[in-house]
């Protein structure tokens, strides 16, 4: 995503140079490099959002997986399906990492094109939100996944709601409502909330499938500000809400300098049931009342952009 002019400027150069059709076959583009989060509690408590127990690197575990019990973990279908393609590099920041953007560190943000923060437990240090903010105004996807209020699995009082707006409202980037829409502080007990009709949305219609809709097993909801960021976009709303409102979005989209943001507000949506001993788990990515696969797969990929 994030690309070097130097390279643009080559291959402007060759393709304007010839016409001739090469005689060997084309060098495979490289990966869509996803970077998901274990560095904020994201295994506290009963939850388990992690596509694997081997950090950082998935594949350590199964280079190649067949069903998403080939690796452990609760999101672990998630990253079995965009394993699958042959077109994406999964890695995970390990507990006790820090987010960094623009470092030297393997696992820097400058080296992904997606950062995945699914339902994130504990606070954001102010460099750690500078990082995430940096990385998608240059161009980064940022998929984060939050619950309901009160849902603080390790007892810090922070929960996934609080991390969330707290990023949109003091990252010393843009603390003026940048992505345009800001997390509520409700809980949802059940409801299954319904996409927009859209024949040429990437989310909604994309390589993966079609949405239909997802479910709120115990979840939160987004209020949208169109006139903080005109881009901003509800997809998937409450089955009640009004979809041309502001009010009740449960999957939104937007932008921030050249990057894209998603998010999506409950984990229960992205669980597939099959986490580690010990956890009570609930399969919400196969839940007929949803199409949550297809969500969280077509909005990876429009992520990377």
């Amino acid at each position: 995503m994030i690309r070097r002019l130097a390279t643009l400027a080559a291959s402007a150069a060759i393709a304007a140079a010839t016409v001739i059709v090469p005689s060997h076959p084309a060098a495979a583009a490289p990966p869509h490099r996803i970077l998901f989060d274990n560095s904020n509690a994201e295994t506290a408590g009963n939850a388990d959002w992690i596509v694997s127990t081997s950090m950082p690197s998935p594949t350590a575990q199964n280079p190649n997986p067949t069903t998403e019990r080939s690796w452990t973990g609760a999101i672990s279908a998630w990253g079995v399906a965009l394993q699958r393609t042959g077109q994406y590099s999964l890695s995970t920041l390990r507990p006790g990492s820090a987010i960094t953007f623009g470092g030297t560190g393997a696992q820097d943000l400058a080296n992904f094109d997606v950062f995945v923060m699914p339902e994130p437990n504990s606070p954001l240090t102010a460099a750690e939100k500078t990082a995430i903010m940096r990385f998608i105004q240059a161009g980064g996807g940022f998929f984060l996944i939050v619950d309901h209020t009160g849902s603080d699995r390790n007892s810090d009082g922070w929960d996934s709601v609080r991390v969330a707006n707290d990023l949109m409202s003091s990252n010393g980037v843009d603390n003026t409502d940048p992505f345009g829409f800001s997390v509520d502080v409700v809980n949802i007990n059940t409801d299954n909330p319904v996409a927009i009709r859209s024949s040429t949305n990437p989310v909604i219609n994309g390589g993966f499938g079609t949405v239909r809709g997802s479910i709120i097993r115990s979840g939160s909801t987004q209020t949208l500000h169109r006139a903080d960021n005109p881009n901003v976009t509800g997809l998937v709303w409450r089955s009640t809400a009004n979809q041309t409102g502001s009010t009740g979005a449960f999957f939104t989209t937007s932008t921030f300098g050249s990057g894209r943001v998603a998010v999506w507000g409950d984990s229960s949506a992205i669980d597939d049931g099959t986490g580690q001993s010990g956890n009570t788990l609930f399969n919400g990515w196969d839940d007929p009342a949803g199409t949550d696969a297809a969500l969280a797969l077509n909005a990876t990929a429009w992520l990377t952009g």
